[in-house]
């Protein structure tokens, strides 16, 4: 899922620390600590705590969620006191620094005296092995981006569901996907985006969602839709020495993207500060981009029917590409009892866990026997994934980059997206960030 990004002053802070401190860890030598930022899997995985706790009764997991804004504070604290929890969830975009730091535990050792077999998780193994070519994580989940839509909405426009499921875009004219966002979208007079005399200065209803985002990684705004032509966010998929923002493909898909806010069939960036269910909710978006992780939530939508439609088609008419990124579950390097904390995490890595703690379908886990039980579950609250459950299958995913030093990355190239789609900058601000991407990823030593 989404999260925001560490400060550079919490980097700094873990750096400044140096190699591992002297655990003061004074817990119950018996009480294995676990961290998330998610209170979805924080109730998800109590449900394993409890079974462990049944299974090793001398044995007690303690799981402490933390609100996202201040998660990876506490836990860079913990890491130079030395007090930090056992293992924890931990997102890639963190990974190189943590790594690089020693505040990671390598898991090669452990995989192979416990017989671990990493296979049988769908996504997300290769994403936690570093540079040195060892895997500092277990896979914890997986998100993934739909179409969510007003159904009424589409309805009224003349579409059905089938119709929605089958869009295609491209960079020139958008394709059918353009044109529908275009007579979704409805001015306060009632005129559409594709009738004379429609007013973009007075737009009651956008098209589509926000797609003009400062999120220089696009998962759930502009990825979808430029990942279909082939492109990718790196040069490699781990460890890249720079991010392809001058590419072709990537400059005429932002040109697009800038087009639909200029023509008032979605909103500019900026306008919308809620979430993606809100701007649905609210009736001001027809449709829109949303990610996997927040499915059940848009089907509560009070008076809504949802309906979920996968990604669209390239300019091809047949390719579909989505970005996915998977959490880890990692093991602190100072923890006073590897052993344990191991015994839990590898738990957690089991179909038996992963399928208790995804029933109610707030997150996806990483085991495909896991997901297709969590999909089951929700399929009887009338909630359909299988938008999802057939991206996994059909090969549709593509893994999120991994990288080092995000939060530079975060602080540099932001500004200038929002540039672009402020209109205070052109096509020519893309080359400066290809620019600047490589001068950052040079840094961390990782290219």
């Amino acid at each position: 899922m989404r999260l925001q990004r560490l400060t550079a002053t919490a980097v700094v802070a873990v750096a400044a620390a140096g190699l591992v401190a002297c655990s003061s860890n004074t817990a119950d030598a018996n009480t294995i600590n676990w961290w998330t930022w998610d209170d979805k899997q924080a109730a998800g995985y109590q449900a394993c705590a409890d079974k462990f706790h049944k299974d090793n009764p001398d044995l007690t997991v303690k799981i402490s969620q933390y609100a996202v804004e201040d998660y990876f504070t506490k836990l860079t604290a913990g890491f130079v006191a030395g007090d930090a929890p056992d293992a924890f969830q931990n997102s890639v975009q963190f990974f190189q620094a943590y790594t690089s730091q020693h505040q990671l535990l390598a898991l090669d050792d452990l995989i192979k005296s416990g017989n671990f077999d990493l296979s049988r998780f769908s996504v997300g193994v290769d994403a936690w092995k570093y540079t040195d070519g060892k895997q500092y994580a277990l896979p914890l989940d997986w998100a993934a981006t739909g179409i969510f839509y007003d159904t009424d909405a589409i309805t009224k426009a003349g579409y059905t569901p089938a119709d929605v499921a089958t869009l295609s875009w491209n960079p020139d004219n958008g394709g059918t996907f353009g044109k529908m966002v275009a007579h979704l979208t409805v001015d306060e007079h009632g005129k559409r985006g594709d009738q004379p005399g429609f007013d973009k200065s007075k737009v009651a209803v956008y098209g589509f969602g926000q797609l003009a985002a400062k999120d220089f990684i696009g998962q759930t705004t502009w990825s979808s839709f430029v990942s279909t032509m082939g492109w990718r966010q790196g040069d490699k998929p781990s460890w890249p020495a720079k991010f392809n923002y001058a590419d072709p493909r990537f400059v005429k898909t932002m040109d697009w993207v800038r087009s639909l806010t200029d023509r008032g069939f979605a909103p500019k960036i900026g306008e919308f500060t809620t979430s993606e269910v809100d701007q649905l909710a609210s009736g001001k978006v027809a449709m829109l981009t949303g990610g996997s992780w927040t499915a059940s939530t848009f089907a509560k939508i009070p008076n809504m029917k949802v309906g979920i439609a996968p990604t669209v088609l390239g300019p091809d008419g047949r390719t579909r590409s989505v970005l996915s990124n998977s959490n880890g579950n990692n093991i602190w390097a100072g923890t006073p009892h590897p052993d344990l904390a191991w015994k839990w995490v590898s738990y957690m890595g089991s179909q038996e866990c992963q399928t208790m703690a995804s029933k109610t379908g707030t997150f996806f886990p990483s085991i495909a026997a896991s997901m297709d039980a969590s999909a089951a579950a929700m399929a009887k609250d009338g909630i359909d994934l299988s938008v999802f459950t057939d991206a996994l299958s059909k090969g549709v995913l593509y893994p999120s980059v991994v990288y080092g030093n995000g939060a530079e990355l975060q602080s540099t190239i932001e500004p200038l997206f929002e540039q672009f789609f402020a209109h205070s900058r052109d096509a020519d601000v893309f080359a400066e960030m290809e620019r600047k991407s490589r001068t950052i990823l040079a840094k961390s030593g990782q290219s």
